[in-house]
């Protein structure tokens, strides 16, 4: 999509959409981005409709769990609790899970689950910003499997470092799929499936850019449009002349279970 109007209109735009949840429907048109293969909400649903105690670990606004309760229906766990530790998404899920039954619960992304060891055969996450493995195997009861998608290494590292420059090296590997089996496998869970994929993303216009930096903060830590103005002005300039900003994300698919014995 072209969009004519000014550098000035576009930022404004892109500064002053929200930014809480996990509903990306609002970069349709001018942002793109290739979907794993494996199609993460679609396969969660299908592993909800066989458990009977479910956790979605950092659900963010709640959106990827009630797609995959909705794909469950009417085979859906007698039990299901979400956490997230950002204020303004742990009332969005709350809005939007609650009449579904769901027990979302406030919890820093750093802390200890708040539950018993145990109390789940399924954990979910799409994206946690890190996988507390040892938590992970703890609330899970033996044979239960933890299906999750994570954020890979490097990923949009082109627009990351168009704006911070190169990065370390170490800052590249992080999140590395193979440094989490070890991890995984540390806490004591089997890693049954591993899949990794890096994706194309596209950037139509500069407002699609003003606002996925403020809605995944951890890409450039700290911005804000009045610190990188003449960056994003540049970057603008490019679009109207080149086309879309290119970049990859990276995600990888896990699928690890508790053993059913110790």
């Amino acid at each position: 999509m072209t969009d004519n109007r000014s550098f000035e209109d576009l930022v404004a735009e892109g500064a002053a959409v929200p930014t809480e949840g996990w509903d990306f429907s609002w970069f349709e048109g001018r942002a793109d981005e290739a979907r794993p293969s494996w199609g993460y909400a679609r396969s969660a649903g299908e592993r909800l409709a066989r458990a009977g105690a479910a956790l979605d670990v950092q659900t963010g606004g709640g959106e990827v769990l009630d797609f995959a309760l909705g794909r469950a229906e009417p085979d859906r766990p007698r039990l299901v609790a979400a956490t997230e530790g950002w204020p303004p998404n742990v009332a969005k899920a709350t809005a939007l899970l609650g009449p579904r039954g769901v027990v979302v619960v406030a919890a820093a992304d750093d802390a200890p689950l708040p539950f018993a060891d145990g109390a789940f055969d399924l954990v979910l996450s799409r994206h946690p910003v890190t996988p507390h493995w040892a938590e992970i195997a703890r609330v899970l009861r033996p044979g239960g499997t933890y299906f999750a998608q994570h954020v890979g290494p490097a990923s949009v590292f082109e627009l990351v470092e168009y704006f911070l420059g190169p990065q370390p090296e170490s800052v590249r590997r992080g999140r590395d799929p193979e440094g989490e089996r070890r991890d995984a496998e540390a806490a004591g869970l089997e890693v049954v499936e591993l899949r990794a994929e890096r994706l194309r993303m596209e950037f139509h216009d500069i407002a699609a850019v003003v606002h996925f930096l403020r809605k995944v903060v951890w890409m450039v830590p700290g911005f804000t449009v009045e610190e990188y103005l003449p960056r994003l002005r540049s970057l603008h300039e490019r679009i109207e002349q080149d086309g879309p900003f290119v970049a990859h994300s990276a995600r990888h698919l896990f699928d690890a279970r508790r053993p059913a014995s110790r």
